[in-house]
């Protein structure tokens, strides 16, 4: 596992203009996109948040021990990445928002990432088809 933590942003979709499709597949590939299949997209992905693996374990150990919060967030340390929908949004933003407003429980480093986390879910919120995705490089 790398040594960073990113958090990457989805900041555009566009149709592949490479992904070549036989005129008899058309109807397929059209009804693969309404169901939201990425037949033939292509993510932007920007990366919003950067933080060091160590810092990254310590600010979410601070999240309470089992809770939902926690478990998501530690998925990357057991997987090497983890992506956050719009339906995680309440659940982690009210753990981390728990954190800020608690005294003296994050470090200037942690609340700065606390920060930038809350305008990503935030963000997320507000349109749907965005996702997050924390991964290492």
């Amino acid at each position: 596992m790398a040594d960073q933590v990113y958090f990457y942003r989805l900041s555009r979709k566009f149709v592949d203009e490479q992904f070549d499709v036989p005129e008899e597949a058309k109807e397929v590939m059209y009804y693969s996109l309404a169901i939201g299949h990425h037949l033939g997209i292509v993510d932007c992905l920007s990366a919003d948040l950067v933080c060091p693996l160590a810092g990254y374990r310590d600010w979410v150990a601070k999240l309470p021990v089992g809770s939902e919060a926690r478990r998501k967030m530690e998925g990357f340390l057991t997987f090497g990445e983890i992506t956050i929908y719009r339906e995680h949004c309440h659940m982690l933003a009210c753990a981390f928002d728990r954190l800020r407003k608690a005294d003296n429980v994050l470090d200037e480093q942690e609340l700065g990432w606390t920060d930038t986390f809350m305008d990503q879910l935030t963000a997320l919120y507000n349109d749907p088809h965005m996702y997050l995705m924390v991964r290492s490089r």
